[in-house]
């Protein structure tokens, strides 16, 4: 597309609690880095959640598999990490994340 894609992003603020808000950018350039797409959305860890066309994650929040797949490096290009048209991808702190998947227990 050359207008761009449409990406939606998971602001995750806990796993515990399974709190995030889904936010949808308009127009993204696969061929920004990750690192430039993750300075305008948050300074913080960024995964794949979903891909068109492929299977969904029984985690409400974030699948806690397939991180050395999944989660974005800053120095790839979006296009090179696997984002395409309406990928969705979760925002969020990494240390939160690594202690979340040590113990993934939810509270209600």
């Amino acid at each position: 597309m050359s207008g761009g894609v449409t990406v939606t992003v998971r602001l995750v603020r806990s796993f515990e609690h399974r709190n995030f808000r889904p936010v949808v950018y308009h127009g993204v350039s696969l061929d920004q880095t990750v690192q430039e797409f993750l300075e305008f959305v948050r300074k913080d860890t960024m995964k794949i959640i979903h891909q068109p066309h492929g299977s969904k994650t029984n985690e409400l929040v974030v699948s806690l598999e397939d991180d050395e797949k999944l989660i974005l490096r800053g120095e790839e290009t979006l296009r090179a990490a696997g984002v395409a048209h309406e990928t969705e991808l979760a925002i969020f702190c990494d240390a939160d994340y690594r202690r979340y998947k040590k113990n993934p227990v939810t509270s209600w």
